[in-house]
């Protein structure tokens, strides 16, 4: 059983082998390999457009790609079962607006192969600070931020081995992004893998053990945000970022 579970840690989440994608003739991603290790908090930080939300839908076989490899936890990317580790949360998150809080929430949690616990959704609203009486309101009325946090604990109660987020703190205000942290934080202190897209350097430097930079689709740079900071001789991780894209 130990064997057997250090065979799994060794494994990464998500393995990418020279990966390529175009849309019509525009290159979207060129030539990328990447490599995220199980129980890393990993952050991909880039521009709008550098080709970071293709890199996630090709990932999870949302898109064709054009040429590669994607492997998640050992298995190929296409097989349902590669995806099953998987929760996910998308930038522009828009939930049936027919259904309550709690309905929806009770639907990702079917699909998800969860059963609904009262407690445990009640819990987890508390700790995105989201009122519990948003279960019973249709999302139709909820707020932007309302429906972010909505996203955000649908994902966080499935339980999955990876949560691939991106733009997790959209739409929150400065209290609400820091509970997230925090919970994010407990989530990966408690093993998971946690893969997030950001433009916000300075939370890749408080919660990322590994960053990537991808600049109009090609891979800049993966490594620890420190080792980022000590390539381009900067003072932070945004002096480095401008450096790093700066004459592309």
């Amino acid at each position: 059983m130990l064997y057997a579970k250090l065979r799994r840690m060794s494994v990464p989440a998500l393995r990418i082998n020279h990966l390529a994608k175009s849309y019509a003739s525009a290159a979207a991603l060129t030539d990328l390999s990447l490599e995220i290790a199980a129980g890393e908090f990993f952050g991909l930080v880039g521009e709008n457009g550098a080709g970071k939300t293709t890199l996630i839908k090709c990932a999870l076989d949302f898109c064709d790609t054009g040429s590669g490899s994607i492997e998640i936890f050992g298995t190929p990317h296409r097989q349902t079962a590669a995806r099953s580790r998987i929760a996910y949360l998308p930038e522009r998150f828009t939930p049936p607006y027919f259904l309550s809080g709690r309905d929806f929430l009770r639907y990702t949690g079917e699909l998800h192969r969860r059963p609904y616990d009262e407690a445990a959704t009640r819990s987890m609203l508390e700790s995105l600070e989201l009122a519990t009486d948003a279960l019973e309101k249709p999302v139709r009325a909820y707020s932007k931020g309302m429906t972010q946090k909505l996203g955000l604990a649908a994902c966080l109660l499935s339980g999955k081995e990876m949560y691939i987020l991106d733009e997790p703190t959209s739409g929150l205000d400065p209290k609400a992004r820091a509970l997230l942290k925090r919970e994010l934080k407990a989530q990966h202190a408690g093993g998971r893998t946690v893969v997030m897209t950001t433009h916000a350097l300075h939370d890749v430097a408080e919660m990322c053990s590994r960053m990537a930079v991808i600049h109009r689709g090609e891979l800049r740079f993966a490594g620890t945000p420190a080792d980022f900071i000590r390539q381009h001789d900067a003072p932070d991780l945004e002096q480095a970022y401008l450096a790093c894209i700066a004459g592309h």
